[in-house]
Parts: structure tokens; sequence; C-alpha cells
């Protein structure tokens, strides 16, 4: 068996469970990640593991040791650039994806340039004023193509009162009242929670896509919430 021949082979015993239908939609769509720290790395190991085509990520920060108690880093990675070792990451889950990586802050005069051939966006800030503008940006620029955020995640417990919401074609995901403070941080279960719900919304908005059945007012009803 050739090199070539055996790389083939791991491939679809990789996604051999997938349906292919799923898979066909997941291989042919591009996503753009945007922050690469607890939401971002965690959402991008998901969808490499989902079997999505190609990621598109961005952040300008370096891993740091406070971040390895959330983030899909590790001790040896430290000082580094987060998106250069998450690329580095990824390859190793799943190396027949495709992976852009920027590593440059994201602003409201670059979002189209580095995510515009993304089919869907995910914000994966963590600075509200940070989120505004990108999700600002993103349905002034492509106000047809779904943006998944982010709203309240701090802290732990309070299961039910996580969900998602949908406001035409954005998408949040979190309890939307959590907020960082002294005695409150980003833990690693409620952070995965709600990175994993983004990941999960964009895997089910792809097929939806792929099927032609998607609209701005399709699945859940304008500013409703849905719990899991």
């Amino acid at each position: 068996m050739t090199a070539k021949t055996r790389r083939r082979q791991l491939q679809e015993d990789l996604f051999s469970k997938h349906d292919p239908e799923v898979l066909a939609a997941l291989r042919g769509s591009t996503v753009g990640v945007a922050g690469a720290g607890g939401l971002g790395s965690n959402v991008a190991v998901s969808l490499a593991r989902a079997g999505v085509g190609r990621l598109i990520i961005a952040d300008f920060d370096k891993v740091t040791p406070s971040n390895l108690n959330r983030q899909q880093y590790f001790i040896g990675q430290i000082g580094r650039r987060k998106v250069d070792a998450l690329l580095e990451n990824l390859k190793r889950i799943n190396p027949f994806s495709e992976y852009s990586v920027h590593h440059i802050k994201i602003n409201e005069k670059n979002v189209g340039q580095i995510f515009g051939a993304a089919d869907i966006l995910v914000e994966a800030f963590d600075r509200a004023e940070a989120k505004h503008m990108l999700i600002e940006a993103w349905l002034s620029l492509f106000p047809k193509k779904p943006m998944v955020a982010a709203s309240g995640l701090a802290g732990y417990g309070k299961n039910r009162k996580i969900h998602a919401r949908k406001m035409g074609s954005l998408y949040i995901c979190g309890d939307e009242e959590s907020e960082c403070r002294p005695g409150v941080s980003p833990m690693a279960p409620r952070v995965g929670i709600v990175a994993n719900m983004q990941a999960n919304c964009v895997v089910e908005l792809l097929v939806k896509m792929r099927r032609g059945r998607l609209s701005t007012t399709e699945g859940l009803a304008t500013g409703t919430k849905a719990h899991f």
C-alpha cells in the first residue's frame, strides 16, 4: 500500500461514521473563526473533527499560561502565536482540511478581506466592544451570511440558562447575562459548552445551506430562545 493510498484510507476511516450528505456539506464549506481563545480554539477543534473543509482563523494574541485552563493549547506552546499553535494542533487532529490563519487584529476595515470567503462566521471575541464591532461589520457587509456569536459564558453551573437565540442572520449562544468580574472567571466546562453549541449551530446551518433550506426566518423564531 502506497503512502497516498494509506492517507486516503485514513481519511475515509476518520469520517466513516458520518452521514455522506452531511459530510459532503461540511467538506464543501468554509467557516471563519474570529478569535482563537477559549471560544475560538474550541470551536475550531470541533469543526475540524466534524470535517469542515476549510477554516479561516484570525487572532493577534499569544499563548499564555492562564490560557491553558480552557483553551486548546499545551504547555510547550506558551509564548507562541495562538494561530500558529492552533494550526499545529488542528493538523494533528485532521490533516485533511484546509486551514488559513492570520495573526492580525480584526477591525471593521479588514473583516471582509479576512473572512469574505467564509460561508459562516463564528464570533469568538472576549470584549463586548469587539463583539459589537464584528457583528455590525459582518451583517453590514454580508447580510445574508449567518454569524454565530456568543454571549454569557463566565462561571460554572447554571446549565438551564444556556440557550441559542436567532435574530435574522445572527445566532447567539450562551446565557446572555454572565460576565467576568472579580471571583467569576471563564472556566473550561462552561466555555466548552458554549463553544460547542456554536460549532453545533454551524454544522446545522451548513447542512441546511447545502439542502437549500436556510432562510433568515427559518429555525428558531426570531427573538426566541431554545434551551439545551
